[in-house]
């Protein structure tokens, strides 16, 4: 089922999320929707308070963006209560989106390399290492769980820039191709 994913301005996305255990209802379901979700919004991360739900749960695929005469180098996996251990590496400047924040893109430096703790979907628990655009996929999501969004990162002077258009954004003034929740005023 493809879920309505919350635009910015709307609470949740500033929120720290919660910790969950395995007696959490439907989790399969919902880890199902969510990448049925961030398929149809063409993204390659999602995080649970992205469509409203507050909790340490987030998925990455950035296997769509290998390259076919390549050899794979992208993830699927989905993250639970996960916690970032180490951030290492020059910072590096990469364009990033986000779904909550459509047609806004900026230039964001992130450290290249993570260690990150997660449990994964069979609650197992796994210390693993990234670098590259996967570590730069999973700290954007990781973000979204401490209630932290990537414009957060932007200079002062272009968030300034984009002020207006993220007022539409929150006001739903917009036009979107998926299904989403804005703050109406």
């Amino acid at each position: 089922m493809i879920l309505p994913i919350y635009a910015f301005g709307q609470p949740v996305l500033r929120k720290v999320a919660e910790d969950i255990d395995d007696r959490f209802e439907d989790l399969n379901d919902l880890i199902q929707n969510m990448f049925e979700t961030m398929r149809n919004a063409r993204g390659v991360g999602l995080a649970a308070p992205q469509i409203g739900k507050s909790i340490r749960l987030f998925i990455v695929d950035t296997q769509q963006m290998d390259k076919p005469d390549e050899a794979p180098k992208g993830i699927r996996k989905v993250f639970i209560n996960a916690q970032i251990i180490e951030e290492s590496g020059d910072l590096w400047v990469y364009e990033e989106g986000c779904l909550s924040i459509p047609d806004i893109h900026a230039e964001v430096e992130r450290k290249p390399v993570i260690t990150i703790r997660y449990l994964d979907e069979e609650w197992k628990e796994h210390t693993e290492t990234y670098e590259g655009v996967n570590a730069r996929v999973i700290q954007h999501e990781y973000d979204h769980i401490e209630g932290i969004l990537f414009i957060d990162h932007m200079r002062p002077l272009k968030k300034r820039m984009i002020k207006g258009k993220l007022d539409r954004i929150k006001k739903g003034d917009i036009e979107v191709s998926n299904p989403m929740r804005f703050v109406k005023s």
